[in-house]
């Protein structure tokens, strides 16, 4: 028999510190009641376990009634004579401040950051969220938590509500809310206040997520079955879902986007060039939204409800307005489109030379044609906009240059991003089921490890790329000792639709095993349910208990403080208690 800290902690408890407290059989009571009030008060910061002293495998001097080793060192044990609680408080608290002023001694010293070694070795997400946060609690005053019996009631406050779906259990649901409370945090601080922020978890409110809140009252949304999810709710609409990336600052961005008119009615010249050239809130200056502007001959004319339905599906992204009877012919004229028309101001074009977008008969048609022409022709990728540009279903021709060292090698970037704008408008047709992009490894570092993982190794830059081909897992580089000029570009991407280019990798499937074998806990306890009667009588509840006690292995027993909950936490004064 060996000591119980002889192996490593085993899984989830592999980065938590441990704390061994020894007993006697003649204070077995008091040290139990000791271990739960320490396990309570230790709670999200280390892991509590009860030794027995008379196992043979227990050899630790008499001195000491207590241990603990540290994650970093998981096979090291340090003995302490314990005489309160406190000290082993101090003792954590201590150590915690200790390794944050390593930290900021290295990154002083020797410039390197901390690459969070510890927490980079948990198993999954999730451990490594609660491992980071453990102890910590949000403030949620600044949202509103509605249930299932008020939802109606909740919404009918407000004219705009931003509503967070999540479950608890969940990473990333748990991330950001973090950042949803920041955003509802800084919407107060600036005084928004025509909106409504509500968060409501699913784990606890099913039926409300189930979209069957309310009984007879209608339906406010589909069920939500993605976690986390955004809705956002008005009054006698639809539901529209926020499909932007989970930070703080792009759903600000998205909300402050959301309360202009969809469309607005813009009847002067100075109004339209109030729409073009200025933001509609402070908190957007310095953002450059794409603006879409319709021209109809009367406010009556059919083509304005089918703009004004693309307009409210697009609230949150793009800025919409809409000119009728005789400003908008003069907008046609100078423009030379001829009623009903519809122009599209991305940001990286010139108010002045907007781009004339097809002429359409549905919503969604509009749609389709409002993201074609808000696209860049070469357009820089970044984490950020990378989903969008993933959900279009075309193929990336991707373009990675390095980070310059001088103005040269800024102009011989610029130049190769200039080649490839130009193979997309010699490719025309040809080149519609691309989307030509390029990522500045400068800017957008991820972007190394993302053309290591295509390719297998770091290949010289630049280096041009073809991916995520909607008929298949294939990834095509263009030959690294062929310049990047648009005639041998043109004819790689012909040799690879003929299929006589050679594949230089496959793109792997999404899915990541988890670093530990699955544990099925339904099962475990379903085996436990038919084995075991649901009840026991006591005198049988007692014998099995005893059998338990002998049969421990290595004679140890772990207090969880979850499973004290309904004890009282015993004082912390231990006088008349022999062991601690």
């Amino acid at each position: 028999m060996t000591h119980p800290w002889s192996r490593p902690p085993q899984f989830p408890y592999q980065q938590t510190p441990q704390v061994f407290l020894f007993s006697r059989p003649a204070t077995k009571h008091l040290d139990l009641d000791t271990a739960t009030t320490l396990a309570w008060r230790l709670r999200g910061i280390a892991l509590l376990l009860l030794v027995h002293r008379q196992s043979p495998a227990v050899k630790t001097p008499d001195e000491y009634n207590a241990a603990y080793r540290l994650p970093e060192k998981s096979l090291e044990m340090k003995y302490m004579t314990l005489h309160n609680l406190d000290e082993v408080l101090e003792l954590f608290t201590i150590h915690e401040k200790s390794g944050e002023e390593e930290v900021e001694d290295e990154e002083e010293d020797e410039g390197l950051e901390d690459d969070d070694s510890d927490f980079g070795t948990l198993d999954d997400d999730i451990v490594v969220s609660v491992y980071k946060n453990r102890g910590s609690f949000l403030d949620m005053d600044s949202i509103t938590q509605p249930t299932s019996d008020n939802i109606h009631t909740t919404l009918a406050q407000s004219n705009l509500t931003v509503a967070l779906f999540y479950l608890k259990w969940d990473a990333v649901s748990m991330a950001f809310l973090s950042s949803f409370i920041e955003v509802a945090e800084r919407l107060t601080d600036s005084e928004v206040d025509n909106v409504q922020m509500i968060a409501v978890d699913c784990g606890e409110w099913t039926d409300l997520c189930a979209g069957q809140a309310g009984g007879s009252l209608p339906v406010l949304f589909q069920p939500i079955t993605a976690f986390p999810s955004v809705l956002v709710l008005r009054p006698q609409e639809s539901a529209q879902h926020y499909k932007g990336m989970l930070g703080s600052e792009p759903l600000h961005r998205f909300i402050m986007l959301s309360f202009p008119a969809s469309p607005a009615l813009l009847s002067t010249q100075e109004e339209v060039t109030s729409f073009l050239q200025e933001v509609p809130h402070p908190e957007l200056a310095g953002y450059m939204p794409s603006r879409v502007l319709g021209l109809f001959n009367t406010q009556t004319h059919a083509g304005v409800p089918v703009f004004t339905e693309a307009a409210k599906s697009l609230r949150g992204e793009v800025l919409t307005g809409v000119l009728t009877d005789g400003l908008a012919e003069k907008w046609a004229i100078e423009h030379t489109v001829d009623l009903p028309a519809v122009l599209a101001f991305p940001p990286w074009r010139t108010h002045s030379h907007p781009s004339k977008l097809p002429a359409f008969s549905s919503a969604e048609e509009l749609l389709t044609h409002i993201n074609t022409a808000l696209i860049h022709p070469m357009p820089e990728l970044t984490v950020e906009n990378l989903p969008s540009f993933l959900s279009l279903g075309k193929a990336l021709l991707l373009l990675f240059v390095g980070e310059e060292e001088d103005e040269i090698g800024r102009r011989q970037n610029q130049a190769l991003v200039e080649e490839m704008r130009r193979v997309v408008e010699l490719g025309e047709g040809r080149m519609e089921r691309y989307v030509a992009c390029w990522i500045h490894l400068g800017h957008t570092p991820a972007g190394m490890s993302v053309l290591g993982s295509y390719l297998g190794t770091m290949p010289p830059l630049p280096a041009l790329v073809l991916t995520h081909l909607p008929s298949g897992g294939e990834i095509y580089q263009y030959p690294p000792n062929t310049p990047i000029v648009t005639p041998f570009v043109l004819q790689w991407l012909q040799r690879i639709e003929d299929g006589t280019e050679s594949t230089a990798g496959i793109l792997g499937e999404d899915s990541w095993p988890s670093a530990v074998e699955f544990y099925d806990f339904l099962k475990v306890m379903d085996t436990q349910e038919r084995s075991s009667p649901q009840q026991q009588a006591p005198d049988l509840e007692e014998e099995d208990v005893d059998m338990e006690e002998e049969n421990l292995e290595n004679d140890l027993l772990v207090e969880d403080a979850a499973d004290s909950s309904n004890a009282s936490p015993a004082d912390d004064t231990l006088t008349d208690h022999s062991e601690l």
